[in-house]
């Protein structure tokens, strides 16, 4: 990791474990006082994203700010890309400016992977396209990590838009290295076969009651409209059959938890009643993004070393 972080597809068990040990502490660090570290005094990271976030993009911000390094964010909306300026040209002006990291986000998968290929400063894939989303899926087992004990073994329901999924995608290749059964579960236009065959232990279905069955972990995702035509898919329908409500949690197991990356649809893949209940942790999984990402940030920046 200590070239950036591309993807989880690419990472051991003991590297994975290491980030989420290391978050462990963090987690300590916020409990206790908000004050700035030394990390990573004298490094500058550099934000860039090129679709809209609210969550990973102020966490990786407050996260670089922590461990004491200096943070800038650019959107593609105040860049020169909007001038017509080219991905590549927009980068290479970044690396010459000799930031430590940069950290993007791009509409088009592989995006990181092309730029890491030309650019020796180490890039953090915030999520490329329909790919990976690599701190989403560690910050996700986390919080798992926090009220199970144990990803060994785990029933994952993984339930919504898998098609567009990049987070889907980076759990996926995550839990099945630790072991984890998952199972997904969308209508079948967005429940693409080749998804099962891209780990061990992987299982698909159409039907939510079958998905949620026994699950140790709901994990809900939002219905991408703006990558799909939204006529396809309207609110009411797509929350009849795949929406998450109250009744569903008793097919699963008595402490199952409900899990969903953001932004929240309510009314169209949760309920309110669902995502503001006890069994809810998507207020967890925002809070364990920060610390996630200082655990990166630390790994990436300082050539692995752990402090």
């Amino acid at each position: 990791m200590t070239g950036g972080l591309l993807g989880i597809e690419d990472l051991d068990r003991a590297e994975i474990q290491a980030v989420l040990d290391r978050a462990r502490d963090f987690q300590a660090v916020q409990r206790a006082s908000f004050s700035r570290l030394d990390v990573l005094k004298g490094k500058m990271v550099v934000n860039l994203f090129f679709e809209a976030s609210t969550r990973t993009r102020t966490s990786f911000e407050i996260a670089a700010r922590r461990l004491g390094a200096d943070a800038i964010s650019i959107t593609a909306q105040a860049s020169s890309v909007e001038k017509g300026e080219s991905l590549v040209d927009t980068l290479n002006t970044l690396a010459a400016m000799h930031p430590h990291a940069i950290i993007m986000r791009h509409s088009a998968s592989g995006a990181p992977h092309f730029l890491a290929r030309y650019l020796p400063t180490p890039i953090i894939n915030a999520g490329d396209g329909t790919h990976e989303h690599p701190t989403q899926a560690l910050l996700d087992a986390r919080t798992i990590l926090d009220h199970l004990p144990s990803l060994e073994g785990l029933r994952v329901a993984i339930i919504g838009d898998i098609a567009h999924s990049r987070v889907a995608r980076s759990n996926l290749y995550l839990l099945s290295k630790f072991g984890a059964g998952i199972v997904l579960c969308g209508p079948a236009p967005l429940l693409p076969q080749e998804m099962g065959r891209l780990a061990p232990g992987v299982t698909l279905t159409t039907q939510l009651a079958e998905a949620i069955r026994d699950a140790d972990v709901i994990m809900m995702l939002r219905v991408q409209l703006e990558r799909m035509h939204e006529a396809a898919y309207p609110g009411s329908e797509y929350f009849k059959f795949y929406g998450l409500r109250l009744e569903h949690l008793k097919l699963a197991k008595p402490n199952v938890i409900v899990m969903h990356p953001g932004p929240i649809n309510r009314g169209r893949e949760i309920a309110s009643e669902v995502a503001d209940s006890q069994r809810s942790v998507i207020l967890n999984q925002v809070e364990n993004g920060i610390a996630v990402r200082m655990a990166v940030l630390e790994r990436v920046l300082t050539n692995g070393a752990v402090a």
